[in-house]
């Protein structure tokens, strides 16, 4: 150093060379240290990255970890190892967990990322918040947690690479990592640009080392594209319900209660954890799964959280509230266009909680009971709608026999039907919805005796669940054109052989005929002997036979013993004595019937040549079992020797 007050260089300063070869060395080392320092940030020479210790990720005011699952995960095992399968696979991918509202697709992400997690993987957790600027921050901050160094981030800021191939980029030269981007319901909003994700340009991509996990109640394969991996999610089963339930509230009965509870949710896990929840709590005014499961009727909205004060305005609230979750869907629906999704929904909520035709789901059907405008295209996008969102389904349905045709069919969720109408129900009734449906339902029954052949048949099926409504809502104005409709289709189930259906209008049609013409009236005993014969049709001969013989005492006493209904009667008696084996007493009522039928109607009456037919019939099984009575009657014949 300079000696300041001698004002004398040091002896060493004086040698020029010396000085130059320092301050050569010191630009060497500060140009090394720099250089080494970008190499740090950019990888290793042999492309592999630094490990960054996870810790609490945050950025933006918001944690990048995922959500805590409180509860085991109940009968998800096979969706659990479909995910884990490919994060231990090391190729990567794209997984989307979709479904409808409620499956618990946020706890399903959030299980397969605590296991990734626990078996060595970077876990980031993004929930998608409706900004494509927001999602393109929170995957490029994924990217530098995996090493994506702050140059190659600037470059792209400064517009000089595409920001979003270089996260991309990144993305696919690491290894080891689960991103998941929880409820991507707007995909066509995902960006960067318009489109759906299936074109793999934007924030959403298939192409990473590691795995992509996005959450969606969007189910189709158009939106997410041939390599995205769909784990379709569907109800619990009984037995995981009620474990869900269990979990929650040890206490609350057995395990065959719980079951019948979770049935009766539907195995809906966002039902059953609000059932969960409000058992778990000791001020809870019904305590076990029993009393809980007879209150849902009375007690719907309070049970499960129909009126919830912030749910309307705020989309995560709404979530977790059974009520308000499938509003989201169907707001979505209404902003993509699909107008007409809402009142489809609505309608089909109004019939019965089984499966519905395609065909009853018409455009007039829709404008008679709702007033607004409808095609067939705009009904056929409607479904497509409700059925993308999975708030729709279409169980596949065969026809009465194999080689017959199929019966295109519609089937809501039974809490979503539920929840729906329960809605519909308030503040007004909705008369002119059902007169709407009642009209099409005769409509489409008569249209279906009109097919040709055994067409009609796989349709005829699921028309019935929906008749005995349709009889219940035209009593007493408009009983009789609504009794025979279902008389008509009770007749086409009877040609089709579906006997326990036929089994079911009959017994309800011969119930309003007793209350509302009474007993002794003609029709109601004509509905009577049409249920006599359905049970003998089903093998039921001897409830059959008390029934017809009821029957005969009430024709002979109302319309009189020569009445060729009273003659009737007697002949379907005789008819199922013989099934029962009674063939000396059935072979009697035949005669007598032949023998009043030809004093009455003549001998060449067609009821008359079919009695002296049935005679025959009698007589022969009589003989013939007389025959088998005697043949076990004679002696076993000697051997010889």
């Amino acid at each position: 150093m300079t000696n300041y007050v001698t004002a004398q260089p040091p002896k060493w300063a004086e040698n020029t060379v010396v000085v130059w070869s320092v301050f050569g060395a010191l630009a060497v080392v500060s140009l090394g240290l720099l250089f080494w320092e970008r190499r740090l940030g950019a990888g290793e020479p042999d492309g592999g990255v630094r490990s960054v210790p996870l810790g609490r990720i945050a950025v933006g005011g918001h944690s990048m970890n995922p959500p805590a699952v409180s509860a085991p995960v109940r009968g998800r095992k096979a969706e659990l190892e479909r995910i884990s399968t490919l994060v231990r696979g090391g190729g990567g991918g794209m997984v989307v967990v979709c479904g409808a509202g409620g499956l618990g697709k946020t706890t399903l992400a959030a299980e397969a990322a605590a296991r990734a997690r626990a078996e060595g993987q970077a876990v980031v957790w993004i929930r998608w918040r409706d900004d494509p600027e927001q999602l393109g921050q929170d995957l490029a901050q994924a990217a530098h947690i995996l090493g994506l160094p702050e140059f190659r981030l600037e470059e792209a800021r400064t517009g000089r690479v595409a920001f979003v191939d270089a996260v991309w980029e990144h993305l696919a030269a690491v290894t080891g990592w689960l991103i998941v981007v929880d409820n991507v319901d707007a995909p066509a909003r995902v960006g960067p640009g318009p489109g759906q994700p299936a074109a793999y340009r934007g924030w959403l991509r298939p192409h990473g080392g590691g795995v992509l996990l996005v959450t969606s109640r969007d189910t189709s394969r158009q939106t997410w594209g041939p390599e995205a991996d769909l784990v379709h999610l569907q109800p619990l089963a009984d037995d995981a319900g009620a474990a869900v339930l269990l979990d929650a509230a040890p206490h609350a009965g057995t395990a065959a209660e719980a079951e019948a509870l979770a049935a009766r949710l539907g195995g809906l896990p966002l039902g059953l954890n609000a059932a969960g929840t409000y058992l778990s709590v000791p001020t809870s005014r019904h305590r076990t799964f029993a009393a809980y499961r007879h209150a849902i009727g009375a007690e719907f909205a309070d049970l499960l959280g129909a009126e919830h004060p912030a749910a309307a305005a705020d989309p995560a609230v709404a979530r977790r509230v059974v009520r308000h979750t499938w509003d989201l869907s169907l707001d979505q629906l209404d902003q993509d266009g699909y107008r007409l999704a809402r009142p489809v929904l609505q309608l089909l909520a109004l019939l019965e909680a089984a499966p519905v035709p395609r065909t009853l789901v018409t455009p007039e059907l829709v404008t008679d009971a709702t007033g607004l405008p409808a095609t067939a295209a705009t009904v056929d996008a409607a479904l497509a709608g409700l059925h993308q969102y999975g708030l729709l389904h279409t169980p596949e349905g065969d026809g009465t026999e194999p080689g017959s045709p199929a019966a295109g069919r519609l089937q809501l969720h039974p809490l979503v039907r539920e929840v729906t109408a329960h809605i519909l129900a308030r503040p007004e009734p909705t008369t002119a919805w059902l007169t709407a449906i009642d009209t099409h339902l005769a409509r489409a029954v008569e249209a279906t005796r009109d097919m040709p052949g055994r067409t009609g048949w796989p349709t005829a099926r699921l028309l019935a669940p929906h008749l005995p409504a349709h009889l219940d809502r035209n009593t007493p104005h408009n009983f009789t054109t609504a009794r025979n409709t279902l008389r008509h289709l009770a007749s086409l189930l009877g040609a089709a052989g579906a006997a326990s259906e036929e089994l079911l209008l009959r017994r309800h049609i011969l119930d309003f005929d007793n209350r509302v013409v009474g007993p002794d009236h003609p029709d109601t005993l004509i509905s009577s002997d049409y249920l006599a014969n359905t049970l003998s049709e089903l093998g039921e001969h001897r409830q059959a036979a008390e029934l017809h013989q009821q029957n005969l005492a009430e024709y002979e006493r109302v319309l009189g013993p020569d009445h060729p209904t009273t003659l009737t009667s007697r002949n379907n008696l005789a008819n199922t004595l013989s099934e029962l084996g009674e063939h000396r007493q059935a072979a009697e009522l035949h005669q007598r019937t032949l023998a009043d039928r030809e004093r009455i109607l003549g001998p060449d009456h067609p009821d008359t040549l079919a009695s002296r037919n049935n005679l025959a019939n009698a007589q022969g099984r009589l003989a013939a079992a007389g025959r088998q009575r005697r043949w076990w009657q004679l002696p076993r014949p000697r051997r010889e020797a």
